[in-house]
């Protein structure tokens, strides 16, 4: 069974940090705020799309351009050639003694279609009311980017890190990172650490920033359903041959009922109950149903009864199509029974729930639900396990204790419903703690148009970093000595 996090009262790090270092290294990331700023532009102008072969060599030169940053920071980086985009590793060197953290983060981005909704082009960046707009600004190279400057100005202090800190960037974060799952039992030793800090996530709202501890896993499939061997004239066989759109929608339909639960028989066998102690934390954050609402230009929420929009969110399993296809979509009618239908969908998971089983009871329920005269096909995509962190880990006060030096208030402890499909490997194949520190906001548009990123929380996680390293530095080692 997969441990929960606790949410009892964190402890701040031992206090044997030298804080007239600290002070000092913080005034100089803040001297080079104009050259960190121009760092991300430069990088946001690469159209580094994974999913699409002809921006393949785009792709490639976002990742050049992050190895060439390293190496000219005096960091010893490499890229390591995969069946896909290179993963891009760098380290500094090691600290006898102190804790090992690895940064992950990815250089590749979501597609920026539809390109008509976009108010500037999607990777041109510009800057407007103190947010950067551009694909991948949040999502995630302006985060990610917030640690690589923050270890790489500490490089060009000429003084030395208290910990070592290795870098894992790589290409295929949009894509179901397949090469890395791959190759990370290949290069465990070399990534071998303590904790894993990644910041590709957000904080709960403006001004509060959030440490997450839990992220959704998923299970992501493509359903087509085949009927007569081609379009037929809907007046003339209308009513006496099988409609392949009408049945995809009856079968979709049967997957959910009138309360928001799933209907597979024993989907919800190894759902966990959400903990007392994280309901009630995050019932003090205050409701959120009419802003949330709002944020999204709908007039009320809605989900599985008996749940609040976080735990819905953050703490339960969900299942939404994604896409839908059938018959003419042209311009005007066309009187057709289509010959196929298709929608892709998908399931968020929570812990222990396994995307596998997921899928051998989904095929029992389809088989047993579609209509007659039609047939099905089940093509699964990507899947992955939920992820959960110890919020009581000495790794997580110390996060804590360097997001309030950078940010003035305390982060408060959440979960979030997005996956980052590797996290959970991370855990298994490298036996370490994950600190999930997001810099962005939930209206950020990652994945949509318009995508954008806060200047002032760019920057503020630049110092959050900064305050990271110095605060991990003085926490105790894992038990197992590494």
């Amino acid at each position: 069974m997969t441990d929960r996090p606790t949410l009892s009262k964190t402890t701040r790090p031992a206090d044997s940090i030298d804080r007239a270092a600290l002070s000092a290294l913080l005034d100089q990331v803040d001297q080079h705020r104009q050259a960190h700023t121009e760092e991300l532009l430069q990088w946001l102008r690469v159209p580094s799309v994974s999913s699409d072969s002809s921006r393949r060599k785009e792709t490639e030169r976002a990742g050049e351009w992050l190895l060439d940053k390293f190496r000219r920071s005096g960091l010893t980086a490499e890229a390591v050639p995969t069946d896909g985009f290179p993963l891009i590793y760098a380290e500094t060197p090691p600290v006898p003694g102190a804790p090992v953290a690895l940064v992950y983060g990815h250089y590749d981005v979501q597609p920026p279609e539809p390109l008509e909704l976009w108010q500037s082009p999607p990777f041109e960046p510009e800057v407007r009311d103190g947010k950067i707009f551009a694909r991948g600004a949040t999502d995630d190279k302006g985060q990610v980017l917030t640690h690589v400057h923050s270890v790489c100005q500490w490089a060009a202090s000429g003084k030395a890190l208290p910990l070592q800190i290795k870098f894992l960037i790589e290409g295929e974060e949009e894509i179901g990172s397949g090469n890395l799952e791959a190759w990370l039992p290949k290069i465990a030793d070399r990534l071998a650490c303590d904790v894993v800090v990644v910041s590709d996530s957000s904080q709960y709202g403006p001004g509060r920033p959030a440490i997450t501890c839990g992220l959704r896993g998923i299970a992501t499939y493509q359903l087509r359903v085949d009927g007569p061997s081609h379009d037929l004239h809907s007046g003339s066989f209308g009513g006496a041959i099988a409609n392949p759109a009408i049945a995809l929608c009856q079968l979709l339909g049967t997957l959910l009922d009138s309360s928001g639960r799933i209907t597979i028989d024993g989907f919800y066998d190894d759902v966990l109950p959400i903990p007392e102690v994280e309901r009630q934390a995050w019932q003090q954050l205050g409701a959120v149903d009419a802003e949330l609402a709002s944020s999204c230009g709908v007039e009320e929420v809605a989900g599985e009864a008996g749940f609040s929009s976080n735990e819905r969110r953050w703490a339960r399993p969900s299942f939404d199509i994604n896409g839908l296809t059938a018959g003419h979509q042209g311009e005007g009618v066309k009187t057709v029974l289509p010959a196929t239908a298709s929608a892709k969908f998908s399931f968020r998971l929570v812990p222990d729930q396994d995307p596998q089983k997921i899928t051998d009871q989904l095929k029992r329920h389809l088989q047993s639900h579609c209509p007659p005269g039609v047939h099905w096909t089940l093509e699964p995509d990507h899947g992955a396990g939920a992820m959960l962190a110890d919020a009581g880990s000495p790794y997580a006060s110390a996060a804590a204790a360097a997001i309030e030096q950078a940010f003035g208030v305390p982060p408060v402890f959440i979960r979030e419903g997005g996956s980052i499909p590797i996290l959970a490997r991370f855990q298994q194949v490298l036996r370490c703690e994950c600190l999930l520190l997001g810099w962005g906001q939930n209206d950020d548009a990652a994945h949509s148009p318009n995508e954008k990123f806060s200047l002032e929380d760019f920057h503020r996680g630049i110092r959050a970093s900064t305050a990271l390293w110095f605060h991990l530095a003085a926490t105790n080692r894992s038990a197992d000595g590494r």
